[in-house]
């Protein structure tokens, strides 16, 4: 059964969690590890209310991947509209205590408040037209 108030209280979380995003766009005082930190929290807790609005459950997972593909099966279009975020999931655990891999690109801040945005505006539109 669909809950349309646990997504609420799901989007309200990534959306408090995008208000803090926005002031971190200082790469000189916050790293990269913090923003990404801060990122992955805020697309998982927008898909787990997608799932919560289909009415299906999720585990207790900070992995992306693993929740887009649980999403796929009813939303197939959220991975190619929103996948690009799977690539915060190392932030959840593998960067949060050490320092990222150098070889990586750095973070497009703007970039990735935007899609998370439009994933957050994308989630709550008519929870119907979610299947």
């Amino acid at each position: 059964m669909s809950d349309p108030k646990l997504a609420r209280v799901l989007l309200a979380a990534a959306e408090r969690d995008m208000t803090a995003l926005c002031g971190m766009g200082d790469v000189n005082v916050f790293a990269n590890e913090i923003f990404g930190f801060h990122v992955q929290p805020a697309a998982e807790k927008i898909l787990k209310a997608n799932l919560a609005l289909l009415g299906k459950p999720y585990p207790a997972t900070h992995d992306l991947t693993r929740l887009f593909e649980l999403l796929k099966t009813h939303q197939p279009e959220t991975e190619n509209r929103f996948g690009e975020l799977i690539a915060y999931n190392p932030y959840a655990v593998q960067f949060r205590y050490s320092t990222s891999d150098p070889s990586l690109k750095p973070l497009d801040r703007d970039a990735a408040v935007q899609l998370l945005e439009a994933f957050l505006t994308w989630s709550r539109r008519n929870p119907a037209e979610t299947e």
